[in-house]
């Protein structure tokens, strides 16, 4: 079995014959022709690998015989080989997109490197990566199994989520085998340390690590005082992995810091985002504001009131800035917004919710389609990305690219997918939440949850005397035993939030600034 098939293409292959030979040798089968028009004719008869073409040559010239092969062979690699070392050359042949630009007289290594890189990359990218990971496996357990403190815990989570990237590139499926175990015991191990601070952080607010009441205070106001506009972006439901994919989009237009922070239990858009928009925790938010406080049971919408939280928290610290409220959730709200962009620069805070992913994530609970269509994290990951980049949101920020804004892109909470069905009984008005249950008299597995007997050590409001909070640990989604199968089966293997995984609590607050080019 060969290495690859090579078109070379150069009026003077006689005198590359010894470069030939050495390629032979390496075990590449390698095709010549001496002019543009028989190139075309044998990509037209046969498929290469990859074709070595050189620029200057009498009659077709390297760049039409490339604009001609790219007509009907338009995923062959083409390697341009010239002598000159012209920029509008280079600039026309880079525009064609060639995978790749030499300067005669070319070297037997850097032939074989530009044949590594364009022929052999993936599977030299996988090996290194399979190889990264073996070595790192040992090094991540160690940690997992130490006492971390907070900053520890999201520096190993970056890891984890840097190492589940690298691998979904690769097909070795027991390699992520392994770091699915390692994420599971990760998860196992993070729900101790949550449960063991949680209290201690709400009742020491200046000592924990920054949460969600935290960020416009620790993260937002300071860049106001020092004279910036900011435009604040949460995109509900919203994890690590899936901003490591859309930051690729934005580096182009914009330097990049990113930092992580912990939202608050339960993890959903409920407590989550109105404890953000507030700055202040769910229980405190129903003491000074009980107009603005939806509780649990009620009917009535749970975030309809984020925009006045926003101005409350404003008014509370003594902040004069007038600011605008937007919350998008489908594209012409999205293209409503993009037609109103030269009345931003009156005010000096925007924030704007962005409700995709969070749609994105019910509706591949409640579709067959979706399911298919975002099987496994991968997948979701990657209609993320797509929705990002043919949507008004990827357009507000180039056009905020050019403006002279600071950009925080954060979220609620993330989530997680559950397998593990834990059972639940409770009275007739439980609220529905698959992560996260209130009530009382409630039935339940003690070991599978963190159970909060006396919500007010946590921050949380309590409809009656005897309320308990129960959250559900690592991949468990809570189920009812009356027709529990099918429950189980129809919720199996879907997205959920609302409890303690990495996932959901450990979620990007990332700074973008305009790099004005």
């Amino acid at each position: 079995m060969t290495n690859g098939k090579l078109l070379w293409v150069d009026d003077e292959i006689e005198m590359l014959r010894p470069h030939i030979l050495f390629l032979t040798k390496k075990n590449y089968d390698v095709v010549t022709a001496s002019n543009g028009p028989d190139a075309v004719d044998r990509c037209r008869e046969e498929d290469f690998d990859l074709i070595l073409l050189d620029e200057n040559m009498p009659g077709l010239s390297g760049l039409e015989t490339l604009s001609q092969i790219k007509e009907f062979r338009p995923n062959v690699p083409v390697v341009m080989v010239t002598k000159s070392e012209e920029e509008d050359i280079m600039d026309q042949a880079i525009g064609s997109k060639i995978a790749d630009y030499l300067i005669k007289p070319v070297n037997p290594s850097q032939i074989l490197l530009t044949l590594k890189k364009n022929i052999h990359r993936q599977e030299i990218v996988a090996e290194a990566t399979m190889s990264g990971y073996r070595q790192d496996f040992r090094r991540i357990g160690a940690q997992i199994d130490e006492t971390l403190n907070a900053t520890e815990w999201t520096e190993l989570y970056k890891r984890l989520v840097y190492w589940e990237l690298e691998l979904s590139e690769t097909a070795d499926e027991a390699l992520s085998e392994m770091l699915l175990m390692q994420k599971e015991e990760a998860n196992r191990t993070f729900t101790r340390f949550v449960k063991a601070h949680y209290e201690d952080w709400m009742a020491h607010p200046d000592e924990r690590p920054l949460m969600s009441p935290d960020v416009f205070r620790r993260k937002v106001f300071p860049l106001l005082d020092a004279g910036q506009k900011v435009f604040v972006l949460v995109l509900d439901n919203f994890r690590l992995d899936q901003w490591r994919l859309l930051s690729r989009e934005l580096s182009d237009d914009f330097a990049i810091d990113e930092d992580l922070y912990y939202s608050i239990l339960p993890t959903a858009t409920q407590y989550a985002r109105n404890a953000l928009f507030a700055g202040l925790m769910p229980l405190q938010i129903k003491k000074l504001y009980p107009h603005l406080w939806v509780d649990e049971e009620e009917d009535e919408g749970k975030n309809q009131n984020e925009e006045s939280l926003i101005a409350e928290q404003l008014k509370r610290f003594r902040r004069r800035e007038t600011f605008t409220y937007h919350k998008v959730s489908d594209s012409p709200a999205a293209d409503r917004l993009l037609s109103q962009m030269s009345r931003l620069d009156a005010a000096p805070l925007h924030v704007l919710v962005v409700n995709f992913i969070d749609i994105l994530s019910h509706a591949r609970t409640e579709s067959r389609a979706m399911r298919e269509l975002a099987s496994d994290e991968a997948a979701y990951r990657s209609i993320t990305l797509s929705w990002f980049r043919h949507s008004p949101v990827s357009e507000l920020l180039h056009r905020l690219a050019s403006k002279d804004y600071t950009i925080l892109i954060t979220t609620d909470h993330g989530s997680i997918r559950v397998d593990t069905p834990s059972k639940v009984v409770g009275e007739r008005n439980l609220n529905t939440n698959l992560r996260y249950k209130l009530g009382r008299n409630m039935a339940y597995s003690p070991k599978d949850v963190y159970e909060v007997k006396r919500p007010e050590k946590i921050q949380l409001p309590s409809p009656n005397l005897s309320t308990t909070y129960i959250f559900a640990t690592g991949t468990r989604f809570f189920a009812y035993p009356n027709n529990y199968n099918y429950y189980v089966q129809y919720y199996k293997d879907t997205f959920q939030h609302g409890g303690i995984s990495l996932e959901e609590v450990i979620i990007p607050l990332i700074t973008l600034r305009p790099r004005k080019r």
